[in-house]
């Protein structure tokens, strides 16, 4: 999922199709799900002009940057919880053309965007979480965090020392995006008075990206030499396919 966050971001312009997949049993394995997702992979990159980054797996077709691994155990290992498949395979191969990007405009070529690891964290909140190990997370160099709030990104606003954590790393240009612990979920800061708060000392909503998006997206923004208020402003952006606004 991380991998294939990364080559969407990376692949600007991308005119053709990069399937990445795998298998849960090795293909030396007498049983094994390796060789029908290799050769179904080959088939979708070389016959269905798909112009974007995805992953096959399971009989499922997924933009590359919504997927996320759910199942360490099954077959259909991964999914996209906020965008549906681009397409299933089954007898026919059936993809959602409605939902498939369309080619980049002519004459605008291939860019390879380098992204080089970056100081970034991410923060999964539970009850009681101390205000001091916020704090350290948040100490410098790190430029960027992937919080991950509850339901439609609300935080223990109510606890002073931990808002203050934020609003004192916000101050010296780290950006805080927030997403939401839930698999199927859309972040709305405006939705309870606990986003609002967070809304109102700059953490930036995250909307519908996967933490693994969200993560790979600050590293590639900040490869890109762009000051801090310019990532908030692209993170907000849908720039891959990555969220719905």
């Amino acid at each position: 999922a991380y991998t294939a966050s990364a080559l969407a971001f990376m692949l600007e312009g991308l005119g053709k199709p990069v399937i990445l997949t795998g298998s849960q049993i090795p293909l030396c394995q007498v049983r094994n799900d390796a060789r029908e997702n290799l050769i179904t992979a080959l088939m979708l990159a070389a016959d269905c002009g798909i112009p974007e980054v995805c992953l096959y797996f399971g009989d499922r077709l997924l933009r590359g940057c919504r997927a996320v691994k759910v199942d360490a155990g099954g077959f259909e290992a991964f999914a996209s919880p906020n965008f549906p498949a681009l397409g299933a395979v089954g007898v026919n191969i059936d993809l959602r053309r409605d939902l498939i990007r369309p080619l980049p405009d002519a004459g605008r070529g291939l860019r390879v965007r380098e992204i080089s690891a970056q100081p970034l964290a991410s923060l999964r909140l539970f009850p009681g979480i101390r205000p001091e190990i916020v704090r350290n997370l948040l100490r410098p160099p790190l430029t960027g965090l992937a919080l991950e709030a509850y339901g439609v990104g609300n935080g223990p606003t109510g606890d002073r020392r931990f808002m203050e954590a934020l609003e004192e790393a916000v101050g010296r240009g780290v950006v805080v995006v927030d997403c939401s612990q839930c698999l199927r979920a859309t972040v709305d800061l405006s939705g309870y008075a606990t986003g609002s708060a967070l809304e109102g000392i700059g953490v930036i909503s995250g909307y519908d990206l996967t933490v693994e998006a969200a993560l790979v997206k600050l590293a590639f923004l900040f490869n890109q030499g762009l000051s801090p208020e310019e990532v908030k402003r692209e993170m907000q952006r849908n720039l891959r396919g990555e969220m719905t606004l």
